[in-house]
């Protein structure tokens, strides 16, 4: 665990160098690392060592001693080291992305993107970024909504930290329309859905020797509803049968999981020509059967999930099965219809 640690600061340390134009003092390095890890403690003789493996390591970190102290800065051969070649085309991919990416505005990962997008930038030739300005002038990107994770910033570097650590992390959590409660979470991983940030984690527990019943104790826990994260000093064993991409790749929505269930739906034309011009779900499949009339079969994993989409297909989509998806689209549009009468 200490060797992990020791990368973790080590990281971060390269990190704030890159952000600092004019260095740092060791005290300035310390207090730093203290404030983004969440350290309870870190002597200055441990900052002292990490500049000392970095440089060791081929890092080109410089020190000279200026009024406010001996500062620590990264020379022009670590920089060296970064510089790539970029097409107009592959910078016009990469600043679309970087949009797509607003919702982590405020964020560890936002200043990340802005220092490379920087980088980027002052790197291309004046000739390809003239290239990409023109272009890009004519492709917009909108839709996604306006969102920050300013606030959570220091609760999203917590969460990073328990991840590569396997550490537990105590949350004060308020689910909707329920009072805020405390919880103890084991966190795998971050998952990014519609503009929103999710923590993938497991409630501790005791687990069994059902593979599957141990990956149904995952869950996603939306960022917006914590109050609090506290990093624990109590580790986890990780799954080494939970696979991240497939779990939450599983389902159409945030409601991943192993278990999830077939639904069928029936289209009109109209419906089922936007079915196919934008699909639900990679393994979603489409069986036309005659008179206009499509059947849709798609992997769900709540009712939840399945509602917003087949009500924003009007009177052109009816769940056919299973009882229970059915039902809960029954339900809703019985209250609609009790609304708006």
């Amino acid at each position: 665990m200490a060797r992990n640690e020791q990368l973790i600061r080590q990281h971060k340390l390269l990190q704030l160098l890159e952000l600092s134009r004019f260095g740092r003092t060791l005290e300035e390095l310390r207090g730093d690392l203290v404030a983004d890890l969440g350290l309870t403690k870190l002597h200055e003789r441990t900052v002292r060592r990490d500049l000392e493996a970095l440089q060791a390591a081929g890092f080109d970190i410089q020190s000279e001693t200026v009024q406010r102290g001996r500062v620590f800065k990264l020379g022009q051969n670590t920089t060296d080291v970064h510089e790539i070649g970029i097409s107009a085309t592959e910078l016009i991919a990469l600043s679309i992305g970087r949009e797509l990416l607003y919702p982590l505005m405020g964020t560890q990962y936002w200043r990340g993107i802005e220092t490379f997008w920087n980088k980027v930038q002052e790197a291309v030739p004046n000739g390809v970024f003239d290239h990409y300005a023109r272009y890009r002038a004519a492709l917009h990107v909108f839709g996604s909504p306006s969102k920050s994770y300013e606030r959570q910033e220091g609760m999203l570097k917590t969460i990073n930290r328990a991840i590569l650590e396997h550490r537990l992390v105590e949350i004060e959590y308020e689910s909707i329309g329920k009072p805020v409660s405390t919880r103890k979470i084991e966190p795998y991983g971050l998952a990014v859905y519609q503009s929103s940030i999710y923590i993938v984690a497991a409630v501790p527990g005791t687990t069994t020797t059902d593979q599957a019943e141990n990956r149904q104790r995952l869950r996603n826990w939306k960022l917006d509803r914590f109050h609090h994260a506290t990093l624990l000093d109590e580790y986890f064993k990780p799954d080494p049968q939970i696979d991240l991409s497939k779990y939450l790749g599983s389902s159409i929505g945030i409601f991943s999981g192993d278990s999830t269930t077939l639904v069928k739906i029936r289209l009109g034309k109209r419906s089922a020509a936007y079915l196919r011009e934008d699909p639900w779900h990679p393994e979603q499949s489409l069986e036309d059967l005659g008179d206009d009339q499509t059947m849709l079969t798609v992997p769900a994993a709540h009712p939840r999930e399945i509602l917003p989409k087949v009500l924003s297909l009007g009177a052109d989509a009816e769940v056919i099965e299973p009882a229970e998806f059915r039902e809960t689209v029954a339900e809703s549009v019985r209250e609609m219809v009790a609304h708006y009468t």
